[in-house]
């Protein structure tokens, strides 16, 4: 397992593909997931520089913070509330160019501007969400959400 990322500059496909098997190796043969989860964020905050990027877990009812990298974070989110209670509420990815304009978003830091937010699914049932925020408007797209699918693809959820 190499715990040094090897970071690469280029377009978000080439980041992607040069970071996916990295984390594969760090997370490969690990199964604790707190762990796994804490090296994803890490991984992620190091190649992209995202503002913020981590783990919520559905607990009784609401999604409780789990590891994230960044500003300190909103602990608890209500389903249906903000962009990552929507996505686990619809069970969907979602990418917000402009979080100013959605509906009840939640600001933990005003210098959010956009976000994507992925659910994990286990069994058919939302079990937590990866949510990645930036400083920049319309930061995310469809490349980010395929990349980040595949990174999550690689936890044991």
């Amino acid at each position: 397992m190499a715990e040094d990322l090897q970071i690469i500059k280029g377009d978000k496909k080439t980041q992607y593909q040069s970071l996916i098997p990295q984390i594969e190796g760090l997370v490969t043969g690990e199964t604790d997931l707190v762990a796994n989860m804490a090296n994803v964020c890490a991984a992620l905050k190091e190649q992209f520089n995202w503002f913020w990027v981590g783990f919520y877990l559905v607990k009784n009812e609401e999604l409780v913070l789990a590891p994230f990298q960044g500003p300190v974070a909103c602990t608890r989110i209500q389903k249906g509330r903000g962009v990552c209670g929507t996505a686990w509420a619809e069970a969907k990815t979602l990418i917000v160019p402009d979080v100013n304009q959605f509906p009840g978003h939640i600001a933990c830091s005003s210098l959010s501007q956009s976000e994507i937010v992925l659910p994990i699914l286990k069994d058919g049932v939302v079990f937590g969400v990866l949510d990645v925020d930036s400083e920049h408007l319309n930061h995310f797209d469809e490349e980010d959400e395929q990349g980040l699918t595949q990174i999550l693809a690689l936890l044991q959820f």
